[in-house]
């Protein structure tokens, strides 16, 4: 049993402690919530001071997070490209970057195929002036459902960031206009 004076010593030092959690910044990091009855493999692209860079894979399980990236963003865009392991189909965007079927970390969105990479559509991802952003991914917006290359039961039947991965180079989508690069925005 606590005593009364040690009680009353423990009090002022609880609210202290529960004033300190309430004053603390909400986690400011970039997520991807997968709202699918699918497991999804995600590859991200993005600009900081070093220049761009691409990686993957994030496997993330059907109807939950996964945090891509710890701390306050530091860009205005991300891309993001999305293979749907279970049912087949794609994620993908105008702004094509460097990635490969096993895990990665690309710099540059240059020259990707004679670097021995495969090239491949990310859609952008605006956050604005936010320190933190959550991607919703859902079936919805699962942007090619269908069968694609590389996914079982097709010829070449590998998946793109899973141990013991064949192969298979996700297809890309059409591409950014003449002289267009990921991220050139005003």
């Amino acid at each position: 049993m606590i005593s009364l004076r040690r009680r009353s010593r423990l009090v002022p030092a609880a609210a202290a402690l529960l004033a300190s959690l309430a004053a603390a910044p909400a986690a400011a990091d970039f997520r991807l919530c997968n709202n699918t009855s699918s497991r999804v493999g995600i590859a991200l692209g993005y600009k900081d001071a070093d220049g761009w860079t691409t990686e993957g894979w994030w496997n993330v399980s059907s109807r939950s997070c996964e945090t891509l990236l710890r701390g306050t963003l530091v860009a205005r865009y991300y891309y993001i490209y999305a293979l749907d392991y279970d049912r087949g189909g794609e994620w993908s965007g105008q702004a094509f970057m460097c990635s490969r079927d096993k895990e990665f970390t690309i710099k540059g969105t240059e020259n990707c195929l004679a670097r021995g990479f495969d090239r491949t559509g990310f859609f952008e991802v605006d956050t604005g002036d936010q320190r933190a952003w959550t991607v919703q991914l859902t079936e919805s917006s699962e942007q090619n459902p269908q069968r694609m290359p590389g996914m079982p039961g097709t010829p070449g039947g590998g998946l793109p960031g899973l141990p013991n991965s064949q192969g298979g180079t996700p297809p890309g989508a059409s591409g950014l206009s003449p002289g267009g690069t990921p991220g050139s925005k005003p």
